[in-house]
């Protein structure tokens, strides 16, 4: 049987898999956004940014696993067919994951960052499409690509060991 080798194939890949594009993506839209909101990069917003980091990375891990991986995988599989390809599965994934991710992260870190109060929406409303398009851009080009090369690297390794073990 020919696996999908760019693919996590079971639980454990699947939590690498994550993990690198969770990590890649906070680390690219928290620094941003933090730098943006502040309008400079300096130590102090190295620090905040240093900070905020593993917190945001585990509400990440938490929210697209648990809530927005499964609509999004709901929402593909109405949107492509069985015999669609590759390439058309994985671009509406990250469409629909990334439109999830970016418009639940922009609330979330806007009252992470700012607490509760009656700017959220407005800046919600400001700053969602750029974080939308940014990560989109960011998703499709370098970031999941980076995770399924590491997918490949990793069932290329694994294959050399079984093969090794069966002779």
């Amino acid at each position: 049987m020919n696996q999908e080798t760019r693919l996590p194939r079971n639980g454990k890949e699947g939590a690498l898999y994550g993990a690198i594009i969770c990590t890649l993506t906070v680390l690219l839209m928290t620094s941003l956004n933090i730098i943006l909101a502040v309008g400079e990069f300096n130590e102090e917003v190295a620090l905040t940014i240093l900070k905020s980091l593993p917190i945001m990375w585990i509400i990440v891990m938490i929210i697209e696993p648990v809530l927005i991986g499964r609509i999004a995988e709901k929402l593909v599989g109405k949107f492509t067919e069985p015999t669609d390809s590759f390439n058309a599965k994985i671009a509406f994934r990250i469409l629909f994951t990334v439109l999830g991710m970016s418009a639940s992260m922009t609330l979330i870190g806007g009252i992470i960052g700012d607490g509760f109060g009656s700017g959220i929406y407005s800046n919600f409303l400001t700053n969602w499409p750029r974080n939308f398009l940014i990560a989109l851009i960011a998703e499709s080009l370098v970031i999941q690509p980076i995770a399924r090369f590491a997918m490949v690297k990793l069932h290329a390794s694994q294959d050399k060991k079984s093969i090794r073990a069966d002779v």
